[in-house]
């Protein structure tokens, strides 16, 4: 060995997974500079028409009805959903829910998260390709843009294309209708924790407070962002789901896969050619799955994370099969299982229905029974009980001892009610009021003093268990609530 051809080579340290250790360079080699992470290439999908493009589309006019539609729809005198929080009221319709309804948050949270789970292993990523508001608008901005600018073709020809009238007139008009949406999403948002109506006039008035302003303009941006500009960048690097789907998925849930049995070896021919004679398979290789793809993902090279289970490139897929006289079929919704054992439809459905997916709709429908009962078996009204710390146990006139209560009554209707309040659990107890019935409003609340006075020598020194017992005058409801009476030494 050359000692001083040894000491001329340059080490060039390069991390290798499983190895750390510096791999040397031949000699005279340069360091060379390799960028860790790929350059942002902007993706221009094509339009595509087919089933699942029908069923993305009519989510698409669902889902927007009903978020633009819903702040305007009047429930009696006021906005039939309505997310008071100035108030800490939640008006649903008939519903008024208080920050002590909180439970029903938490049983819609388990619902959304058993109904993603059921979903996910029945059928793969159903949400993301089809109702997630990243998709929803994403698809808007694209039929926006595609209205302006044109299909996939010329929308890429002019931005190689050097800036001219045309362009700029195209481009303006692109980022007009974007704005213009991006904003009335924003305005829309804020209007399920505003009155719309008031917000409207604000609006038209100038006189918005900062809130609204800072959520219409922050949501709107947010929402022309990702739309307009990060689109398949959110689903492929912001979104958890896209991460731990994985661990969701099996072998039995059905996924937008390539039969590569079938479609390979892939290869250009002419209509009228026999494939089985120039040894190709049913892939003609037109590349149209890719184009079409929202992500920019190549679906024969299998699954991947980035895919969101849309079904373009199975409805591009489905026209050119129909188009050469191949039958359907080639890029498809299945199953792993079913694409390498050749099940017919009948058997990969019946696979579908394993005990994990009984198991998550067991647990979805008993929590959906459970939050119905809840709601048609719930009081109309709530009481909360607090002792007054202010006002000790004292001995009153008639010799009797005394202690001062504050109670809150929340009226969870949409009528007045009066309220009666009374003590039971203690010989001789009795509950009074500055009046002998109490009056709340329509989904109002009030706090009232109540004094209960025991004999004097009814109860040794401590504290002892009652009860308060709610009534009211309009219904039937009823409501006990446990307190202590104190007796001093």
């Amino acid at each position: 060995m050359n000692p001083d051809a040894d000491s001329n080579r340059k080490v060039i340290p390069i991390a290798v997974s499983g190895d750390r250790s510096p791999i040397e360079a031949p000699p005279g080699a340069e360091p060379e500079m390799v960028a860790l992470y790929e350059a942002h290439k902007r993706i221009y999908p094509r339009s595509v028409s087919g089933y699942f493009a029908k069923w993305r589309w009519a989510l698409v006019f669902l889902t927007q009805l009903v978020f633009y539609c819903t702040p305007w729809l009047e429930w009696g005198q006021r906005q039939a959903v309505l997310f008071d929080l100035g108030a800490r009221r939640f008006y649903i319709f008939n519903l008024v829910l208080y920050p002590q309804d909180f439970i029903y948050l938490t049983g819609i949270l388990v619902i959304s998260a058993f109904s993603l789970f059921l979903f996910t292993a029945v059928a793969g990523r159903l949400w993301c390709g089809y109702a997630c508001p990243q998709t929803v608008y994403t698809e808007i901005f694209l039929w926006l843009e595609k209205l302006a600018e044109g299909d996939r073709s010329a929308r890429m020809r002019r931005d190689a294309g050097p800036w001219n009238w045309d362009k700029v007139w195209r481009k303006g008009a692109t980022q007009g209708m974007w704005i213009t949406l991006a904003l009335w999403t924003g305005f829309t948002f804020v209007g399920y924790f505003t009155p719309i109506h008031a917000l409207g006039g604000a609006v038209l008035q100038w006189t918005l407070g900062p809130w609204e302003t800072f959520w219409i303009f922050f949501y709107g941006f947010a929402t022309y962002g990702f739309a307009g500009y990060m689109r398949e960048q959110v689903c492929k690097y912001m979104c958890p789901y896209a991460r731990f789907q994985s661990a969701m998925f099996d072998k039995d849930t059905l996924i937008v896969t390539y039969d590569s049995e079938r479609g390979e070896p892939r290869g250009a021919r002419s209509k009228k050619a026999d494939p089985r004679a120039l040894n190709l398979g049913a892939c003609v290789d037109c590349s149209l799955c890719v184009q079409v793809c929202p992500t920019g993902i190549d679906i024969r090279k299998g699954l991947q994370y980035e895919c969101i289970g849309c079904g373009a490139c199975a409805d591009v897929c489905d026209s050119v099969m129909d188009k050469v006289g191949y039958p359907r079929g080639l890029v498809k919704y299945s199953t792993q299982n079913a694409v390498h054992q050749h099940w017919t439809r009948a058997q990969t459905l019946r696979h579908v229905l394993r005990p994990r997916v009984l198991v998550y709709v067991g647990i979805l429908a008993t929590v959906l029974v459970a939050m119905g009962v809840s709601l048609a078996l719930r009081s109309p009204f709530k009481v909360d009980v607090v002792r007054d710390r202010g006002t000790l146990a004292r001995i009153v006139a008639g010799g009797k001892m005394e202690n001062v209560y504050r109670l809150q009554i929340m009226n969870a209707t949409e009528q007045a009610q009066e309220f009666v309040v009374e003590a039971t659990g203690l010989d001789g107890i009795e509950a009074s009021m500055d009046q002998p019935t109490l009056a709340i409003g329509p989904a109002q609340a009030r706090w009232v003093a109540v004094r209960v006075q025991i004999p004097y020598e009814a109860a040794v020194a401590g504290s002892h268990p009652f009860e308060f017992s709610i009534s009211a005058q309009q219904s039937a409801a009823k409501v006990v609530e446990k307190s202590v009476f104190i007796v001093p030494r």
